[in-house]
């Protein structure tokens, strides 16, 4: 698991869920745990206090099509606009998954236009989790690229 893996690298990490019954879980692994959705991200802005790194590891999200489209678009976008003036140094896109490959190529392109503009640090990590071990593996290089430790 991603987090246990940043956990044991001596890094603080706060997971979030939409959904209350996500919380246990995330709490479980030994992670601080919010309620936050990428759908109002208002909710995610909320949690940036101290963070150093923001993942949006949603390249397999579900949910009604329009919101899917939305925060692989414009609530992508709107989360990028916001972390420039806060203490986010990195930012990792998941560029892969079950979601339609076309939403997340956009994703991406939002991602490369946000580093462009805004001279933010971002990595898009396109492995397929259906294969964990390279998925996570290539999360935690994307990592240490974009802080440059381990």
């Amino acid at each position: 698991m991603l987090g246990r893996d940043l956990l044991d690298a001596g890094w603080a990490v706060r997971g979030t869920t939409r959904r209350k019954g996500g919380l246990a879980a995330i709490e479980e692994a030994g992670i601080e745990a919010v309620r936050a959705d990428p759908d109002q991200v208002w909710s995610l802005i909320e949690q940036l206090d101290g963070v150093t790194m923001v993942f949006w590891l949603l390249g397999s999200a579900t949910g009604d099509e329009a919101g899917v489209k939305a925060i692989h678009g414009p609530r992508l976008e709107r989360m990028l606009e916001e972390i420039v003036d806060t203490p986010v140094r990195g930012f990792v896109y998941e560029a892969s998954g079950t979601v339609d490959a076309k939403l997340l190529e956009r994703g991406a392109r939002i991602v490369n236009a946000a580093a462009e503009r805004w001279h933010i640090r971002t990595e898009l990590v396109e492995p397929e989790r259906q294969d964990p071990a390279s998925w996570r593996a290539s999360t935690l290089a994307a990592v240490v690229r974009l802080i440059g430790t381990s």
